[in-house]
């Protein structure tokens, strides 16, 4: 009687390991395509991005070179020059940090 039931613990427990880790299952096909729909937004951010803050800091140049001594004219094209181009450098250093995680990932 305790022969059968060790046997049975053994085969139950090779069960679990050996047949237990392999898995069949996938991702959803739900979770492909929200995965699929948040990395086109991702490259469309970085698109846009680019020419964005091309612009910002080219306002910012024109306001620098136009304000004919108006020193907050000055400060803020200071500003607008500085803030675009963190901005950019923070959706940069997003890009560069999701796509290590997910070289990491996979």
């Amino acid at each position: 009687m305790k022969k059968k039931i060790y046997l049975i613990i053994i085969f139950f427990n090779l069960f679990l390991f050996i047949g237990g880790s392999i898995s069949f299952a996938a991702d959803p096909q739900i979770i492909n395509k929200l995965n699929s729909a948040f990395e086109n937004i991702e490259g469309w951010l970085l698109k846009l991005a680019t020419p964005a803050a091309a612009v910002a800091v080219g306002t910012g140049v024109f306001m620098k070179k136009f304000s004919f001594g108006d020193e907050e004219k000055i400060r803020t094209g200071k500003k607008i020059i500085k803030g675009s181009l963190f901005s950019y450098a923070f959706i940069l250093a997003i890009d560069l940090i999701l796509s290590a995680i997910r070289s990491l990932i996979s």
